[in-house]
């Protein structure tokens, strides 16, 4: 009876003790959170369509080789300025080499061999019209000329052929600019259409941006522009030069190409920019919201609002276009509604808030 009466005791006092703790969950859950709301917004001025790319010059190449070959010797390396025609890769041409003989000995042969033929002809035109020679030996030996001219033709050609196995094996620089990558070193083996090294030429820079094919059409040739760079800030301008009007080899998405305006920015190819393009929107079909107001949750996207019970509410949205910081809503909130802007402290889903004016 004792055991009981102690057991009965300890069932008492937990009791209690779990009741002041909900009490004191309870009391501080009941503390309103300060929030701010603001009205969805929809404007078609200043609105525009921001896409990503990157920096390159108007000219540069990624030169390579038509032969298969050792390479003997690279003689640049990046950061170098070359000039039009300087070497810059040399690749084992021994075979080549060889060849190159065979062909000039074939054209001393050639051309000797055609000064024969071409006195043999001449003789025996002059004994023709003194009927000194038949009809035949003339045509012989016109045969034998028109041969002779043939060869020596032929073996020039070859001489062609060579030199220009000779120049893809001595890489030279199509133009002047700065090396900017390389990518084979002393004894590796170069394969035909494996990039070397590769040049640009100091001038004009490029945005190159990818649109998807639900924008492509609001883009136009020669509309002004405001690009960014990410990793600077710097504002830049420029005009669209380019526009793809196919996407069977980009996965959807077109080119875009912008002819940034001279700057004293320093940029560099491959640096990362957000470029601005400047669109129509209808008034009031498009619900759009600052990017900050978003809460994410794994793969969903969300927004508090405020409920009927002055509590936060999170509601989950399906986005549209961005436009800088803001974004469209396509599916969630409506016109005429309002979302939590700026809260005092971390909002959960069915939190009391207070909204300040």
């Amino acid at each position: 009876m004792k055991k009981t009466a102690q057991l009965l005791m300890l069932i008492i006092a937990l009791n209690a003790f779990s009741c002041g703790d909900s009490s004191k969950k309870e009391t501080a859950g009941t503390a309103a959170v300060n929030v701010t709301v603001a009205p969805i917004t929809s404007s078609k001025d200043g609105s525009f369509l921001a896409a990503s790319g990157t920096v390159e010059t108007d000219q540069h190449a990624d030169i390579s080789t038509r032969m298969m070959g050792y390479v003997t010797n690279v003689h640049v390396k990046v950061g170098d300025h070359v000039s039009k025609g300087q070497l810059l890769v040399s690749i084992n041409n021994t075979d080549i080499a060889a060849k190159e003989a065979q062909v000039k000995a074939g054209i001393i042969q050639a051309k000797a061999g055609l000064k024969n033929a071409e006195k043999d002809y001449n003789r025996f035109k002059t004994l023709f019209s003194q009927n000194s020679a038949s009809q035949k030996e003339l045509d012989d030996m016109t045969t034998r000329y028109e041969v002779a001219k043939a060869q020596l033709e032929a073996t020039q050609q070859m001489q062609n052929e060579v030199n220009a196995h000779l120049s893809y094996s001595n890489i030279r620089a199509p133009f002047g600019g700065t090396i900017t990558g390389k990518y084979i070193n002393n004894g590796d083996m170069a394969n035909p259409g494996m990039p070397l090294v590769s040049l640009e030429a100091p001038g004009q820079f490029l945005a190159t941006v990818m649109i998807p094919e639900t924008e492509i059409s609001n883009i136009k040739k020669g509309t002004a522009v405001q690009v960014t760079v990410k990793s600077s800030g710097d504002q830049l301008s420029g005009i669209v030069s380019e526009v793809s009007n196919s996407a069977r080899l980009t996965g959807g998405q077109y080119i875009v190409k912008i002819n940034l305006n001279k700057t004293d920015a320093k940029l560099y190819s491959g640096m990362f920019v957000i470029t601005h393009f400047p669109v129509t929107v209808a008034e009031n079909t498009m619900v759009i919201v600052p990017k900050s107001v978003l809460v994410t949750r794994g793969e969903l996207i969300g927004i508090y609002t405020v409920s009927q019970a002055n509590t936060a509410i999170l509601r989950w949205v399906r986005l549209g276009k961005t436009f800088g910081n803001d974004v469209e809503i396509l599916s969630g909130l409506n016109q005429g509604e309002t979302y939590i802007a700026t809260a005092d402290s971390k909002l959960y889903n069915g939190t009391k808030i207070n909204i300040k004016k």
